[in-house]
């Protein structure tokens, strides 16, 4: 006799918990800090193309070479926030950084 399962549904967030920790855990910080680095990344690289841009002509404008670009526009980890302003700046965006610590609110660029 075949038995059927039900499938108990589960919201993004209940996911997250299970696998990769509540939210405070080193995992599921390290994992939110990936994501907005990615869609940083990203960000850039669909303003640069609204701007009708190549990777080239944005790294002139910034003084970089065209590999410095497309490693930013993949993977923004190693890069300096000043790097990225400079960035958003070439492209003619408005970009805000908010850093909470210890409940103390800092806004940057």
């Amino acid at each position: 006799m075949e038995t059927k399962r039900k499938m108990k549904m589960m919201s993004l967030n209940e996911l997250k918990d299970k696998h990769l920790g509540e939210v405070g855990t080193a995992d599921r910080d390290k994992y939110e800090f990936e994501l907005k680095v990615e869609l940083l990344g990203d960000a850039i690289k669909k303003t640069r193309k609204e701007r009708k841009l190549t990777q080239e002509q944005l790294g002139n404008l910034i003084g970089v070479q065209k590999s410095q670009i497309s490693k930013l526009e993949r993977n923004t980890r190693n890069v300096t926030i000043e790097t990225i302003l400079k960035v958003f700046r070439a492209l003619k965006t408005d970009i805000k950084f908010s850093i909470d610590m210890n409940n103390d609110n800092y806004e940057v660029a």
